[in-house]
């Protein structure tokens, strides 16, 4: 990296969307919403015109309320939607705050804290951003939307090292069930995962089994639904 892009800083750098940037995604999604409230009126009305359309009775009740409190409160509503839909979105999003002694991940209003000590490098594997230890044993895998330029910069600055992509790739192989490279703990996590794997909504515990295979020495990168893994150095 030149050196005019790794500033050295002794206070935090975050790396996060700035709050305009939030505001006017929140507002965007607002202004969908209103539109999609102000279309189903419409659709409303078309379907009440049509004796075999499905839904005839929402239809109607939706079509009796009289104008102009029908437009105003379906664009309310929808623009309301929206608007929390947008909020919930970049509420979501992954935070990065790098400083000497720590690097914070907050997603949700929930930080993960690293001590500074135990990160050895930081790179971001697809739209992933991964902290490796000493032992290339992986500290966090997080989704992250963030700008890689001012991820690595922000490493950098505190004298983390930043890797354009994942140094040991390759070591990843396809977990096979029962293979004889992986003791039988290690298996019974990975099938706990794999079905993990095909329910919404199971971050926390795909996260959980993530670390408990840390614990055995054992590194999990997860690709169209299917687990692999590399060990860690001793």
């Amino acid at each position: 990296m030149p050196k005019e892009l790794n500033p050295k800083t002794d206070q935090p750098t975050v790396v996060a969307e700035p709050i305009l940037g939030q505001v006017l995604v929140c507002v965007v999604f607002g202004l969908i919403g209103a539109g999609l409230g102000w279309l189903l009126k419409v659709v409303a009305k078309w379907l009440v015109t049509l004796p075999w359309a499905p839904m005839q009775g929402p239809a109607k009740l939706l079509s009796s309320i009289p104008e102009p409190g029908l437009t105003i409160g379906v664009v309310a509503a929808g623009g309301l939607i929206g608007l929390i839909g947008g909020a919930i979105i970049k509420f979501s999003e992954l935070s990065v705050s790098v400083d000497d002694d720590r690097v914070i991940l907050t997603r949700k209003g929930e930080p993960r804290e690293y001590a500074g000590a135990d990160v050895a490098m930081a790179f971001l594997d697809g739209k992933q951003l991964v902290l490796l230890g000493h032992r290339t044993e992986e500290l966090a895998r997080e989704d992250c939307d963030q700008d890689r330029r001012r991820l690595a910069v922000a490493f950098a600055a505190h004298g983390y090292k930043w890797a354009e992509e994942d140094p040991y790739k390759k070591e990843f192989q396809l977990w096979v069930p029962e293979s004889g490279k992986l003791p039988a703990q290690a298996h019974a996590l990975f099938r706990a995962r794999e079905e993990l794997l095909k329910k919404p909504g199971s971050g926390d515990q795909l996260r959980e089994l993530r670390g408990e295979l840390a614990q055995a020495g054992v590194v999990v990168r997860d690709k169209d639904k299917r687990q692999y893994w590399r060990a860690t150095q001793r």
